[in-house]
């Protein structure tokens, strides 16, 4: 299974649409892009592979696998990206505004009951992330 990212950026943070296929899985939300820098900045664009993780601070969670220069980049629930976010990447069910959302534990939600049978399957998920454009998506919108 390939889920697709779409992003957009803005200095405020990084909003996101995640898709299996055509099916819209839930929002995302992240920091800006400041050129990968560890724990202010999101990943780059690309494809990744995705693992379960457990820990004690987010429970059950996802990993994204080797991201360059980078280490420990989850899936995690989180509302706003300034706060609670050191490069990962959390699942919304709506945007509030750049680097912002709510509801992002009912998002989690929907994207493990997509995600944890396949690889608990031994599966493979991969994550392709792209910027948005209007030739590409044209529901995409940079309005919230």
């Amino acid at each position: 299974m390939v889920l697709h990212l779409v992003r957009t950026y803005d200095p405020l943070g990084t909003n996101g649409l995640l898709y299996n296929g055509a099916q819209l899985v839930c929002r995302t939300i992240e920091l800006p892009w400041k050129d990968n820098a560890a724990r202010i900045s999101c990943i780059p664009e690309g494809q990744y592979e995705l693992a379960r993780r457990y820990s004690k601070r987010f429970g059950h969670h996802l990993l994204v696998k080797s991201v360059p220069n980078r280490s420990y980049i989850l899936i995690h629930p989180a509302n706003i990206a300034a706060k609670e976010l050191q490069g990962c990447i959390a699942p919304v069910t709506t945007h509030t505004g750049p680097g912002r959302g709510s509801e992002s534990r009912k998002a989690r939600d929907q994207l493990h009951q997509l995600v944890y049978p396949i690889l608990e399957n031994q599966g493979k998920v991969y994550l392709l992330i792209k910027e948005a454009t209007p030739d590409k998506s044209p529901i995409i919108s940079r309005h919230w």
